[in-house]
C-alpha cells in the first residue's frame, strides 16, 4: 500500500438517517432495508437494482453515491496498524514491538481499543457530513506477512519471523477489531498482504517470487489461514508482486484454491493500492488494463484500491471494468458477485440500518484518546521492552546520580510512532520520560552527533535564484482528481510567481487559489551553496513533500496533521549551482505550512558528548534507526539503506563511532535501541554494559524506556525475530526459499536468537509432564510445567514451548507451538499448561503436505529456545501413525 497519511478532502455524504427518511416516504420499504433478512440477501437485492455503470462505481475504494437508491458514497480505505491512523487517537507500539510482548490477550484488548476509537472517528465524520479516506470502518490491518529477512523495510509492520506467533497475534487482533456481536461488525479487519510478500520494496510492482509449495504452506500462509478460518476476518488484501508467475491479485492458487476454496473465505478481497494496474503496467501479465481488471475480479478481487490522493471526479478508475464487460473479459454477473460481497460487508457494519439497532453506534465518545487507552499504550510499551544485555548496571538509581543522555533520537517523538501511525495528542520522548522518572537525578542531554538530527534552519534566500535573479519560481496548482504518485500526473496551474524563498502559508496564497482545494505547490530554483559539504536538505511542513536535486529525488515523506521535518542527505560544492525542485500538498490540515530548510552535517562524535560522559556516573545512549530510513518504497540517501530496505544490518557508522567514543570515557554505557528490525550490534554486545531494545514503542514509549531503566518495569519482552551478526549469515534478499532463514531453518550462531530476552529477576522450569504412552496421530496433547521466580524481584516471564519433529524431509529444526506470558512475585511458582491441537503438532512435508508425522518428538518449555542459555525443561514423546491435515 502507498504510505498512509493521505487524506481525501471533504465530500458530502448521505447519512444513514437520510436513507431511512427517504425509504419511509416510499410506498414499500426496499428489501435491502429489511433488517430482518440476512445481510447477503439484502446486499443481493440492492446490487440487482443497479445499472452496469452504477455497479462499476462501487468496485473502487472511492465508491460513489447512488442517489436514486439512497446509497451513500464510501471510501473503503482506513488504516489501523497499531492505532487509528488519523489525528487525536491512541498510538501503540509498532507491531514488531507488539510481537515482542508475546502477549496475545493484550493484543486482543488493544484491538478492541483501536476499533472503538475507529468507530468514534467514523461517527464524528458522518455527523460532520462526510466519510472520507481514513474515516471508514474497514481497516487495512494487520500486516501478517512473515519477516523472513531483516533487510525488508516493512518488516516493522509485522509480528516477526515465526508463522505460529504471527498467527496467534493476528487472530487476537482480528477478533478484537471485529467484535463479538452475532449480527454486526464493530469494524472490519483486513489481514494483508496476501501473500508471499516481503520485499525488496523497489521491485515489488514487477517482481515474480518463486516459492515452493512447502514454504508457502509451512511459512507464508499459516497466519492468513488462521485469521480467515479461526478469526473470520471480513476482508483480505492481495499483494503487489507475482507468485510463481501470477500476480497476487489474480493468483489462482492463492485466491481460488486456498482462500476461497480450501479455507472457505466468504468475505471480500481488496487490492493493494495500484496492484490491479500493476497487473498490466508492472507485470505485463495482460495486454490491456481492461483485461487485467477483468481477470483480477474473476479470480476473486472485489475492491480495487485505485486513487487515494484526491477525490475522483471522472470515470477513469472504474471505466476499465465496464470496458472489460464490453470486450468480453468479464460478465456483469461477475461484477454482481463482487458487489454482493462488498455490500454484505456494509450491511454487517450497520451502514443501512437504523443507528439504534447497531450496538457499536452507541460508544461513549469520551473513550477517544482517553486516559484509560493511554494507560494501555504504556502497558504494551513496557511489555515490548527487550533486555538484550545487563552486567548488573541496570536498574539505575532514580536519585543522587548524574546521567548523560546522548543521541538525537532521545529527544525526538516521531521515531517512537513508527509508520502507518496516527498522531496522538501527546507523545513522550525518551528524554521527557527520563526527566520525569529520574527527577531526583541530574540529567544532562547532548545530541552527540548530527546523524538523524532534525535540527535545521531556513535555506538562505540569497542562495536561491530563478533565471539568474533572486527568488524561487512557485506554482500553485489544483490537485483535484490528480494522483500525485503517477508519473503522468498533470495538476491544473492556478497561479505562478517568483517568491523570495519557498515559504508557504495559508495567509500567503494567491487569490486565484481561493475555493480551489485541494491545492498543491511546486517550487523550482537554482541553489548555489557558499560552502562545500554534506547537508540535510528538506522541508518543514504539515503534508506530503518531495525534494529533488538535479533531477534526482532525495527525500519524500508525510507529515499528516502536524508539522514535521522531512530531510534527505545531499553533497553540495561551493559555488556550484544545483537544480532544486520541491513539491508540497497539505493533507489532513486545512492550514498550509511549508518551508525549505537545511543543515550542514557533521557526523563525527561531538566533543560535548564525550565531556558529558566523563562527567556522568552513567551514560544512556539512544541510537538505532527510524521509519524514515526503513519503510515502504521511498528514497533514502543514507549508507546501508536503499529504497526503503536495508543493505546492511549494522548499526549506522556514525552511531557506532559515537558509542565507541562514549565508551572511551570509562563510564558505564547503557545502549537503548530504536528499530523495527534486527540490528547487528556486535560491538555493543561485547563492550556495552547493558542493551535495551525499545523498538518503535508508541506514544508512551519514552516513559516505558525510562521505567525500564529505573526498574519500575521489569523487562520481559522477547525477540520476535533472529538478530543475525551481519548480512553474511543471510541468503540473497530476493530469494524467498526458507532454507537458512529464521530460527526454524538457520543453522548458524546468531547474535541473539528468536525468543531471547533477559529480566531483572531469574526463573526456573521444572516438572514438565508429557504423554508417557504413544499419542495417536490427530489426538490433542497437553503439557504442563512449573515455573518459579527464583530471584528477588517480581516480574513477567514468557514461557515458550518448542517442538522438534521426527526426521521427515521438510521438518524445521524446531518450531514454536505455544507461549504464555505470566506474572510471578519473587519466590512464587505457577503451573503453566499448554494444549496442542492437531495443527500445533503438525509439520509440512517436502512436497507441501501438512501432516502429523509418526515418530519421536522433543518438547522444550523455557524462557527461550532450547540450548540458547536460558532455563528450560525438556521431555520426549511419541506419535503413533500418520495423519494428513487439510491445507
Amino acid at each position: 500500500m502507498k504510505r498512509f497519511g493521505l487524506r481525501i478532502f471533504a465530500v458530502a455524504m448521505t447519512s444513514v438517517a437520510a436513507i431511512w427518511m427517504a425509504s419511509a416516504q416510499s410506498a414499500q420499504k426496499p428489501t435491502y432495508l429489511d433488517t430482518s433478512l440476512p445481510a447477503e440477501q439484502r446486499a443481493a437485492d440492492l446490487v440487482h437494482q443497479m445499472t452496469l455503470e452504477e455497479k462499476g462505481t462501487q468496485l473502487l475504494n472511492q465508491a460513489r453515491a447512488i442517489p436514486r437508491l439512497n446509497v451513500p458514497a464510501y471510501d473503503w480505505w482506513s488504516e489501523a496498524l497499531h492505532g487509528v491512523a488519523t489525528n487525536g487517537t491512541t498510538e501503540f507500539p509498532e507491531p514488531i514491538g507488539l510481537a515482542a510482548t508475546f502477549d496475545a490477550p493484550a493484543i486482543h484488548e488493544m484491538a478492541i481499543v483501536i476499533s472503538t476509537e475507529g468507530r468514534i472517528k467514523h461517527v464524528q465524520a458522518v455527523r460532520a457530513g462526510h466519510s472520507d479516506i481514513f474515516e471508514g470502518l474497514d481497516f487495512w490491518a494487520p500486516n501478517i506477512n512473515i519477516f523472513r529477512d531483516p533487510r525488508w523495510g516493512r518488516g516493522q509492520e509485522t509480528y516477526g519471523e515465526d508463522p505460529f506467533l504471527t498467527a496467534r497475534m493476528g487472530v487476537a487482533f482480528v477478533t478484537g477489531m471485529q467484535g463479538d456481536d452475532p449480527k454486526y461488525y464493530r469494524v472490519i479487519s483486513t489481514p494483508k498482504h496476501f501473500a508471499v510478500h516481503s520485499g525488496p520494496e523497489p521491485t515489488r510492482h514487477n517482481a515474480d517470487v518463486t516459492v515452493s509449495k512447502h514454504d508457502e504452506i509451512d511459512t507464508y500462509l499459516p497466519a492468513f489461514r488462521a485469521t480467515v478460518t479461526e478469526a473470520k476476518a471480513g476482508s483480505v488484501m492481495c499483494a503487489y508482486n507475482r507468485i510463481n508467475g501470477q500476480p497476487a491479485c489474480a493468483n489462482e492458487f492463492l485466491l481460488e484454491d486456498q482462500l476461497r476454496g480450501k479455507w472457505g473465505f466468504k468475505g471480500y478481497v481488496v487490492s493493494d493500492c495500484g496492484a490491479v494496474t500493476d497487473i498490466f503496467n508492472g507485470h505485463k501479465f495482460t495486454k490491456s488494463q481492461p483485461e487485467a481488471s477483468g481477470l483480477s475480479l474473476k479470480r476473486g478481487m472485489d475492491n480495487e484500491c485505485g486513487d487515494f490522493f484526491a477525490k475522483v471526479n471522472d470515470d477513469h478508475d472504474y471505466r476499465p471494468y465496464l470496458d472489460a464487460v464490453k470486450q468480453g473479459f468479464l460478465k456483469e454477473s461477475d461484477i454482481d458477485v463482487a458487489l454482493v460481497r462488498l455490500f454484505t460487508a456494509r450491511m454487517k457494519l450497520g451502514m443501512f440500518d437504523p443507528p439504534e439497532m447497531v450496538p457499536y453506534s452507541k460508544i461513549d465518545e469520551k473513550l477517544l484518546d482517553s486516559a484509560e487507552h493511554r494507560a494501555m499504550a504504556r502497558k504494551l510499551a513496557n511489555e515490548a521492552m527487550v533486555l538484550l544485555k545487563n552486567d548488573g548496571v541496570l536498574p539505575l538509581k532514580t536519585a543522587g546520580i548524574k546521567i548523560a543522555v546522548v543521541g538525537p533520537l532521545a529527544e525526538q517523538t516521531k521515531v517512537l510512532l513508527g509508520n502507518y501511525n496516527g498522531i496522538p495528542s501527546h507523545t513522550v520522548s525518551v528524554l521527557e520520560g527520563m526527566r520525569k522518572e529520574f527527577s531526583g537525578a541530574t540529567i544532562n542531554y547532548v545530541a552527540g552527533t548530527g546523524y538523524l538530527s532534525k535540527e535545521t534552519s531556513p535555506v538562505p534566500a540569497a542562495l536561491l535564484t530563478t533565471d539568474g535573479k533572486p527568488g524561487v519560481k512557485v506554482t500553485y496548482n489544483s490537485m483535484a482528481g490528480v494522483d500525485m504518485f503517477s508519473p503522468n500526473a498533470k495538476p491544473t496551474p492556478l497561479a505562478g510567481r517568483v517568491e523570495p524563498s519557498f515559504d508557504i502559508s495559508s495567509a500567503s496564497l494567491p487569490a486565484e487559489t481561493k475555493g480551489k482545494a485541494p491545492i498543491g505547490v511546486q517550487g523550482e530554483a537554482t541553489l548555489t551553496p557558499q560552502e562545500t559539504g554534506d547537508y540535510n536538505l528538506g522541508m518543514k511542513a504539515n503534508g506530503y513533500v518531495t525534494i529533488s536535486l538535479d533531477g534526482k529525488q532525495v527525500a519524500s515523506g508525510f507529515q499528516p496533521g502536524n508539522i514535521g521535518t522531512v530531510l534527505g542527505r545531499v553533497h553540495l560544492e561551493k559555488d556550484k549551482p544545483a537544480k532544486l525542485a520541491v513539491m508540497y500538498t497539505p493533507l489532513q490540515s486545512p492550514d498550509m505550512v511549508a518551508s525549505l530548510v537545511w543543515s550542514k552535517v557533521d557526523l563525527k562524535p561531538q566533543p560535548e558528548a564525550i565531556a558529558a560522559a566523563k562527567d556522568a556516573d552513567v551514560v544512556v545512549a539512544v541510537v538505532g534507526i527510524t521509519s524514515e530510513l526503513e519503510g515502504e518504497e521511498m528514497p533514502v540517501q543514507e549508507e546501508g539503506f536503499k529504497g526503503g530496505d536495508r543493505t546492511s544490518i549494522d548499526l549506522p557508522k556514525p552511531e557506532q563511532e559515537l558509542l565507541e567514543a562514549l565508551a572511551g570515557a570509562g563510564k558505564p554505557l547503557v545502549v537503548v535501541l530504536t528499530n523495527g528490525s534486527a540490528l547487528g550490534v556486535n560491538w555493543a554486545k561485547e563492550h556495552a554494559n547493558a542493551i535495551i531494545d525499545a523498538w518503535y514503542p508508541g506514544e508512551e514509549g519514552g516513559a516505558a524506556v525510562a521505567e525500564t531503566l529505573s526498574g519500575r518495569n521489569n523487562p520481559a519482552g522477547r525477540l520476535p525475530v533472529t538478530f543475525y551478526k551481519d548480512v553474511s549469515q543471510l541468503p540473497a534478499f530476493e530469494d524467498y526459499a526458507m532454507k537458512g532463514r529464521t530460527y526454524r531453518y538457520f543453522e548458524g550462531t546468531p547474535l541473539f536468537p528468536f525468543g531471547y530476552g533477559l529480566s531483572y529477576t531469574t526463573f526456573a522450569y521444572g516438572d514438565l509432564t508429557a504423554p508417557s504412552d504413544a499419542v495417536a496421530a490427530g489426538s490433542p496433547t497437553s503439557f504442563e510445567v512449573t515455573v518459579t521466580n527464583t530471584g528477588k524481584r517480581a516480574g513477567d516471564e514468557v514461557a515458550q514451548l518448542y517442538l522438534s519433529f521426527p526426521n521427515v524431509p521438510g521438518a524445521p529444526l524446531r518450531a514454536l507451538r505455544g507461549f504464555k506470558r505470566i506474572h510471578l512475585e519473587a519466590g512464587a511458582s505457577q503451573k503453566v499448561r499448554f494444549e496442542l491441537q492437531q495443527r500445533d503438532l503438525s509439520m509440512v512435508t517436502e512436497a507441501g503436505d501438512p501432516v502429523i508425522a509418526e515418530g519421536k518428538y522433543t518438547v522444550s518449555v523455557g524462557g527461550g529456545q532450547p540450548n540458547s542459555g536460558v532455563p528450560t525443561a525438556t521431555q520426549s514423546f511419541s506419535v503413533k501413525g500418520t495423519m494428513k491435515l487439510p491445507e
